[in-house]
């Protein structure tokens, strides 16, 4: 039986021990403050703070199995959150170790991804698409070395083979090659929105959230830690179920980006400092993702607008919602389409597609539109 009824919305579901799966679309914040707060004078905090990052191998994927690098010096970089789901008390652990040392997943993995985002640099450092991938896209699966593993919900790579068969899976569907990865747990969103004060937004109508057993009055909220944490993981009570909570989450990463790079925020140097840290100390990058390599790219983009970055997600067929061979709920993807969206990517052309379907755009607007 499908999770969705007629109308495109999730049905209730069974309490289930890792309640935290439905992780956060905050990872891109993460991955943006990383480039946007490091400018200037705050470069050497950046360093300090990034040091100690957890790094997991990617040369377990065979390089005949990985598209060819695009050309000029545009960078695609995948961003995962990750859910640890193996002890009743769903605590967060480190993605390091639970790989062995050639970067293949162990037995007893006890994390999943639910939030998939490809975010593009363009070559000029002038802009940044965010692309988000939703977690039951059927798509065929590729485990750590890049071979195929039958079709499933794209989570599911991430699941079964780790961060190497999350960025092979992504490298076949999209034909790009992904420069570099970035994976930050739960833990991570709601401290950046404590360091930060919290985020101000605006609910529109009042409702209730039927799995978090949380009630949304209609108003402004100031959400931070785990309150912040229940608003972006919300679906249940919303229109149009995963979709509308991808693009609240959307919405709220701009309101968070906005605050960190506020006045308030850069102009103190022991906040700002918190603020890095708490991005720092939840992250586990690939290996080849240096501190260099890091501040270098945060330098060559510290002209860029928070208000600029494009945030979208993949196109999706006609018949968005199906069922696998299982029985299980699935989102269809728009392959066509998204062949055309992939290749603009690659080819560093990420506006034009913009402006051949500008309603694919995620409309971020003001604080009050956000729903």
């Amino acid at each position: 039986m499908s999770d969705y009824d007629g109308a495109g919305k999730r049905r209730a579901e069974k309490p289930r021990g890792w309640v935290r799966r439905h992780w956060v679309a905050a990872t891109i914040a993460t991955l943006l403050s990383v480039f946007l707060v490091a400018s200037g004078a705050y470069a050497l905090g950046m360093i300090k703070s990034f040091t100690g990052i957890d790094k997991v191998p990617i040369a377990a994927i065979k390089e005949e199995n990985r598209p060819d690098p695009a050309p000029g010096e545009a960078l695609n970089i995948l961003v995962l959150g990750a859910d640890a789901e193996a002890d009743g008390n769903n605590n967060s652990s480190s993605i390091k170790a639970d790989l062995n040392d050639d970067g293949l997943w162990k037995e007893g993995r006890i994390h999943r991804s639910d939030t998939i985002m490809v975010a593009h640099v363009s070559a000029d450092r002038s802009r940044v698409s965010v692309i988000s991938i939703p977690r039951d896209s059927h798509v065929t699966i590729y485990d750590e070395e890049g071979e195929a593993r039958g079709e499933d919900k794209i989570n599911a790579a991430f699941a079964n083979y780790g961060p190497n068969g999350a960025i092979s899976t992504v490298e076949h569907l999209t034909n790009l090659r992904l420069d570099h990865m970035v994976i930050m747990d739960w833990d991570g969103f709601r401290d950046m929105t404590e360091a930060v004060g919290g985020v101000r937004v605006y609910i529109p109508e009042t409702f209730y959230d039927t799995s978090q057993k949380v009630s949304w009055e209609k108003g402004w909220h100031k959400l931070k830690g785990k309150k912040a944490l229940q608003y972006v993981r919300t679906r249940y009570g919303l229109g149009d179920g995963d979709f509308d909570r991808i693009k609240r989450q959307q919405n709220f990463i701009r309101l968070l980006l906005k605050k960190m790079m506020s006045t308030e925020n850069i102009s103190n140097p022991i906040k700002l400092q918190k603020t890095v840290g708490s991005v720092a100390k939840h992250l586990t990058i690939d290996e080849n993702f240096s501190v260099s390599t890091i501040t270098d790219l945060a330098w060559n983009m510290k002209s860029i607008n928070v208000d600029e970055v494009d945030f979208m997600t993949v196109p999706l067929a006609a018949q968005r919602f199906g069922e696998d061979a299982n029985g299980q709920s699935i989102v269809n993807l728009d392959l066509e389409k998204g062949e055309q969206l992939w290749r603009m990517v690659r080819n560093d052309r990420v506006k034009r597609y913009l402006r051949l379907y500008p309603d694919d755009a995620s409309k971020l607007g003001s604080e009050t539109e956000i729903n």
